[in-house]
């Protein structure tokens, strides 16, 4: 197969703990051509989506890739383009969106599917399944968000559109910074963002649960706060651990994969901390490298034979 890689610039990216990085590795492994774009070498010319890539080979080592030259496509060409850039999702990202739904009406293959990713915000998700999800409020109201935090006691607050656990602010009744940082959340009332009941388990881990094509990876990655922390974020400086799922993972990863196939959504991470269902993240989820580092599982390879299947 011709797969077509959107990603963030090559220069960027963390070639041991990547999970495009790992995605492509197990492509290549099995003999698929691999070749690389960013964002902006999407274009429309008339009616026609056309893109800018380039071929790449991966290596060893810290230089582990060689790329050719750029040249121009019509995403029909792949045999599937997988959109893989990180949030945040911004006026450029809507974009993309849109030049890769008008692809797909052309005959291309898309994964995950680009009129999914817009719909599907990755925090307001959760209210497709209200049975999973934790108590929670989105407004950008913040008398709304002090009546909830009187309610609850203990909450955090983070922004619709944000990745790696930045912008998430845990609150208590009693915190002297209360109105700072609501102000700050919500820019003086002009952002909305959501607000959810704090969970203790989260200091058990944050659980990075990986759903393909609507089936979940057996184990999941608790990613556990470092001492001090709220956030169980990689990014944040938590550490990651490999675990097999519980039955009540399984119960949400299994109702909820159901719907992601549904819906073109191929690659999934779902989060859950404890018994509850805090976020689906449907851009870019990671975790796959530090599963297979972990375990006898290597959900790379699942996702490649998905593909090819």
């Amino acid at each position: 197969m011709k797969l077509l890689f959107i990603i963030d610039p090559l220069t960027g990216l963390k070639h041991y703990k990547d999970t495009s990085i790992a995605m492509m590795r197990a492509a290549a492994a099995r003999g698929h051509q691999l070749f690389v774009c960013e964002q902006h070498d999407l274009y429309l010319q008339q009616a026609i989506v056309h893109v800018r890539a380039q071929p790449i080979t991966l290596n060893k080592g810290d230089a582990w890739y060689t790329v050719g030259d750029m040249q121009d496509y019509v995403p029909s060409a792949f045999d599937a383009t997988l959109m893989r850039k990180d949030p945040p999702f911004d006026n450029e990202y809507l974009y993309s969106t849109y030049l890769l739904e008008l692809a797909c009406q052309q005959g291309a293959r898309v994964l995950n599917n680009p009129s999914s990713i817009r719909s599907w915000n990755e925090k307001l998700s959760v209210a497709k399944f209200p049975q999973f999800a934790p108590e929670f409020m989105v407004t950008n109201d913040t008398q709304r968000i002090r009546d909830f935090l009187q309610l609850h006691q203990d909450i955090v607050v983070k922004p619709l559109d944000g990745m790696g656990g930045s912008g998430i602010f845990r609150l208590t009744e009693h915190d002297p910074n209360i109105g700072t940082i609501l102000e700050t959340s919500t820019q003086y009332e002009q952002r909305t963002i959501m607000a959810q009941r704090y969970l203790p388990a989260i200091l058990q881990g944050d659980k990075r649960i990986l759903v393909i094509d609507g089936v979940p990876v057996p184990y999941a990655l608790a990613r556990i706060p470092k001492a001090g922390e709220t956030r169980g974020n990689l990014a944040a400086g938590g550490k990651g651990v490999a675990q097999l799922l519980s039955p009540r993972d399984l119960e949400i990863a299994t109702t909820v994969g159901h719907t992601l196939k549904a819906e073109g959504l191929f690659l999934v991470g779902l989060d859950v901390i404890g018994e509850h269902l805090t976020e689906i993240n449907v851009t870019s989820p990671t975790g796959m490298v530090e599963i297979a580092t972990q375990t006898d599982c290597n959900p790379a390879e699942i996702w490649v034979q998905a593909i090819e299947a």
